[in-house]
């Protein structure tokens, strides 16, 4: 195969990423907290021979847009956006997992759990479990939690951590991150907005133009392998027949 196939079967390899990329962030345009990630390509080049130099192309890393998406009210008193930088803690059997998805309910037990069922902890590393009989609740921005059963005393507090290493956090579906790093309490200025959730930051226009840009370089390319590839049986055939 002609050095020309390869390097532009890298970057075919290469685009397919990224149009995986692109059409995740397309799927989760509405999905609570999610953020949207874009692909680092990098040059590889290589040496074949003495003196040549391929330039190849080489998806690096996945980067993830860190921005706040925007913000929308609910009618939901458990519904909460974070303002700032931080994540809430949830309880797997895996250990603790971190999520911007803000959309919590109460379970049979009184606990406050998110979309999958699983435990919010709060300020104590344990569950956040209200009181039966609970008809309001009010949570200020530190993340205290207030009841109609006694409105002085906090019921709980929501946990709020940050990292200072978020892109290496692994997202592991339904919104929810992990990550090996230790992690930290949020700042002082992260705030919780109560009966908000905070949307995806994925702009569909955007995610669209660029899936149509990435096909366009794809066919492109394509052409330039068959272009190629109908070369080499002209060379071919004309050898052959020289023979």
């Amino acid at each position: 195969m002609e050095n020309p196939v390869y390097i532009s079967l890298s970057r075919m390899v290469a685009l397919q990423r990224q149009m995986d990329v692109v059409a995740n962030n397309v799927a989760n345009a509405t999905s609570t907290g999610f953020k949207r990630e874009r692909v680092m390509f990098s040059e590889y080049l290589q040496r074949p021979t003495m003196g040549e130099r391929l330039s190849m192309v080489q998806d690096h890393a996945t980067t993830r847009d860190m921005s706040p998406g925007p913000l929308s009210p609910t009618s939901n008193p458990l519904d909460l956006a974070i303002r700032g930088k931080g994540y809430f803690v949830v309880d797997t059997l895996n250990g603790p997992h971190y999520t911007r998805s803000g959309r919590f309910q109460l379970d049979p037990k009184g606990q406050i759990v998110d979309n999958n069922g699983l435990p919010v902890l709060g300020s104590d590393n344990r569950p956040i479990t209200l009181k039966t009989g609970v008809s309001e609740i009010r949570i200020q921005g530190d993340g205290s939690i207030f009841t109609n059963l006694d409105p002085k005393t906090p019921a709980g507090k929501f946990k709020l951590v940050t990292f200072d290493k978020e892109q290496q956090m692994s997202e592991v579906g339904s919104g929810l991150f992990l990550t090996d790093e230790k992690p930290q309490l949020a700042p002082n200025d992260t705030r919780l907005a109560q009966g908000m959730i905070e949307e995806s930051n994925v702009q569909p226009v955007v995610e669209m133009t660029n899936m149509m840009a990435v096909l366009r370089q794809y066919q492109g390319i394509e052409k330039i392998v068959d272009s190629e590839h109908k070369s080499q049986q002209n060379m071919i055939q004309k050898l052959g027949r020289q023979a």
